[in-house]
């Protein structure tokens, strides 16, 4: 006999919203007070009182990230002490996994060598593989030094590069004095996304570079454009202006990676970097779950879902007949593809379509000298 009765279950089916980290940047460097802690910081804070009073580059760094950062910007600072080991910038990384997540670091200490980049190569690589966060680094490399040239300081800067290949790291001259936290602000502003360039002119002007003058190299010289383009050249990310045009922008987001590489770009990285987040999330709430099976049913219920950060990142908006596109193109047929390779391990492989970024223009005017024909 069986005794009736009935049970009701609240199924999750993991559906909902996730927290985003895209746009929150922790800041290492040196200070004298809060030393070896981990600190929230929003527009809201009192930096003076958080990171002293006295002047440091770690605060104009912070400072400059959130003028050009714009509403509600918010992050994590780590002060470091100045007799800190040089690898401990890397330790606090790891120590602040625990209190935040976050989307990028900006280490505001000037590097000088090439073993510095490497930390922030196997960082990049030890995130992934020990909390699957994918984190992207910006490190401010020194400027030009005294009585140094301009040519001088580009053949010693560009061996700084050499021979390094990682997309998710930017190297950043001090050559105004707080381009690393006017970059980061630049990727943390809300009014653009993490599709958008850093380049983009529409953001609007960079504010807070450090100096309202063109810099002078270490012999008088004035700051050349050329100079800029030759460090952009060398995979270095810097301001720029455009002659008989008000106000300096960013060149572009200009990251190690290797020649010919697909993310060259910081933009394309950070496009990529989230829809990992978003997949890795929906691929844990399948681990052992039945329903996604080898039945061509399953095969297409799956490839919808996870299509489906790819369908949210491509949401647009069409405004007084402007369109402004998503993140991502919308997903196609086939951009989802479900291989079993045994009865235990599946594997699923996604196309993600970034959009074209005009960074170069040509117009060509063509003149019509004809005559117009008699009424």
């Amino acid at each position: 006999m069986t005794w009736p009765n009935v049970t009701v279950n609240q199924v999750n089916q993991l559906l909902g919203e996730t927290n985003e980290v895209e746009r929150t940047v922790l800041f290492i460097g040196t200070g004298t007070k809060n030393t070896g802690k981990t600190l929230a910081v929003n527009t809201q804070s009192d930096f003076d009182a958080l990171l002293g009073d006295a002047d440091s580059q770690l605060k104009r760094d912070v400072l400059a990230a959130m003028s050009n950062a714009g509403q509600n910007w918010w992050g994590f600072v780590h002060v470091l002490a100045a007799d800190s080991e040089p690898d401990a910038w890397v330790k606090a990384v790891l120590d602040a996994q625990v209190s935040c997540s976050v989307e990028g670091v900006v280490l505001c200490n000037d590097i000088s060598t090439k073993a510095e980049i490497n930390q922030a190569v196997k960082l990049r690589a030890d995130l992934i593989a020990k909390y699957g966060r994918w984190v992207w680094f910006i490190l401010a490399t020194q400027g030009i030094q005294e009585e140094e040239g301009q040519a001088d300081y580009l053949a010693r800067v560009a061996i700084l590069q050499d021979g390094i290949a990682e997309k998710a790291v930017q190297l950043v001259p001090r050559l105004w004095g707080n381009e690393p936290g006017v970059l980061a602000g630049r990727l943390c502003n809300r009014a653009v996304t993490v599709a958008d360039s850093p380049a983009r002119v529409k953001t609007g002007a960079l504010v807070s570079l450090g100096s309202d003058e063109l810099p002078l190299d270490g012999t008088g010289a004035v700051l050349e454009l050329a100079t800029l383009q030759a460090l952009e050249a060398q995979r270095f990310s810097v301001p720029m202006w455009y002659p008989d045009y008000d106000g300096f922008y960013w060149s572009d987001g200009r990251t190690l990676d290797v020649e010919g590489g697909d993310y060259q770009s910081i933009e394309t990285l950070r496009v990529a970097d989230k829809a990992a987040r978003r997949v890795r999330l929906l691929a844990i709430g399948k681990i052992a779950d039945r329903s996604l099976n080898s039945t061509p049913g399953s095969i297409a219920a799956h490839q919808t879902l996870f299509a489906k950060p790819l369908r949210e990142m491509s949401t647009a908006a069409n405004i007084n007949g402007v369109s402004f596109p998503g993140e991502v193109k919308p997903p196609q047929d086939g951009d989802v593809t479900i291989v079993w390779k045994n009865k235990k391990a599946v594997e699923i492989y996604i196309v993600v379509r970034t959009w074209e970024v005009p960074l170069q223009i040509t117009i060509s005017l063509l003149l019509d000298a004809s005559l117009e024909a008699a009424a």
